[in-house]
């Protein structure tokens, strides 16, 4: 299966006065056409930052993207304008994303307008079309966002995303604004679409259990770096990084018999600005030896298609 969406050292940094703030530092992972990499890690590790540089909605600071094996970074104008057509993004928070003064006719529409798609009764029959995709009515579409629940907005969100027939997305914490019973029906609903379509996602997440579910293959970030990337089932069942660990140790399990076995993390998380000398999760792993305090482990292959960059794992 091909490689549709490569990234290579991805590098973004942003500027806090004078000071450099490396939120995606040296990532590389790839996404096969019609797969899904489930991303996770704690809020402010970069992983919403990763996948908005990857778009090209931020502007990478190092590093190269790759779109079915064309370098698409240095991209300008209608080249870039073209790619826009292929690679989507559902946002978090389905009440900040839509614009509350537009119809939901007009928000669906507004990519196929942009890229002049089709016009008139068309138009309307394709917006319409997209909506009952999702498991909304067709007579929705002169509402405003004001008239629907969250679930209901992102899934007028997700229908925006499809409007223009992408072939990837990234889903950026799709569900985590969603009340619990909607949740699941938004991911289910997600998979069913990448079947019917054949989409590829990027599902940007810190729900875990959701994200095995959903996920071929898994990455964790902590501080901008990636430190395990690997095959769902085999991640879940036998986490190698300590941070991945602990991570694992804290999903909930639905048996009241079952002893919980967190592994509590002790201090606080660096500061992205000034991160600790060599392995970034040292100053918190409850595993720490010599050598992590000088130098920056690697993220090398430790099995078939599985990495990680800890200097316990050989």
């Amino acid at each position: 299966m091909e490689k549709l969406v490569e990234i290579k050292n991805l590098e973004k940094t942003f500027w806090v006065g004078h000071k450099p703030l490396k939120a995606v530092n040296g990532v590389s992972f790839y996404i096969k056409k019609g797969e899904t990499l489930g991303l996770v890690g704690e809020s402010g590790c970069g992983k919403t930052t990763c996948g908005r540089t990857l778009l090209g909605i931020y502007e990478p600071t190092g590093g190269e993207v790759y779109y079915r094996g064309k370098r698409i970074d240095t991209l300008r104008g209608r080249e870039r304008q073209d790619l826009k057509r292929k690679m989507q993004i559902i946002f978090q928070d389905p009440y900040a994303s839509l614009n509350p003064r537009m119809t939901v006719g007009d928000i669906i529409g507004e990519g196929i307008d942009i890229f002049n798609l089709s016009k008139g009764e068309e138009r309307k029959k394709k917006i319409q079309g997209l909506l009952k995709l999702v498991g909304l009515n067709e007579e929705h579409i002169n509402r405003f966002p004001h008239e629907f629940s969250g679930g209901q907005r992102q899934r007028i969100g997700i229908a925006r995303a499809l409007a223009i027939d992408p072939e990837f997305i990234v889903c950026d914490e799709p569900i985590s604004a969603l009340d619990v019973s909607i949740q699941a029906q938004v991911v289910n609903l997600l998979i069913r679409l990448q079947k019917e379509l054949g989409l590829t996602y990027l599902f940007i997440a810190h729900d875990l259990s959701m994200v095995r579910h959903i996920s071929d293959r898994v990455g964790v970030m902590y501080l901008g770096k990636l430190v395990e990337l690997g095959a769902s089932e085999a991640l879940y069942e036998n986490p190698l990084h300590p941070y991945t660990k602990a991570l694992m140790s804290a999903i909930p399990v639905p048996d009241p018999e079952h002893q919980l076995g967190n592994i509590k993390l002790t201090g606080e998380i660096p500061s992205p600005m000034n991160p600790p000398s060599g392995c970034f999760f040292r100053t918190r792993c409850p595993e720490v030896m010599d050598i992590c305090s000088k130098e920056i482990p690697e993220l090398k292959k430790v099995g078939d298609d599985y990495f990680c960059a800890c200097h316990r794992v050989k």
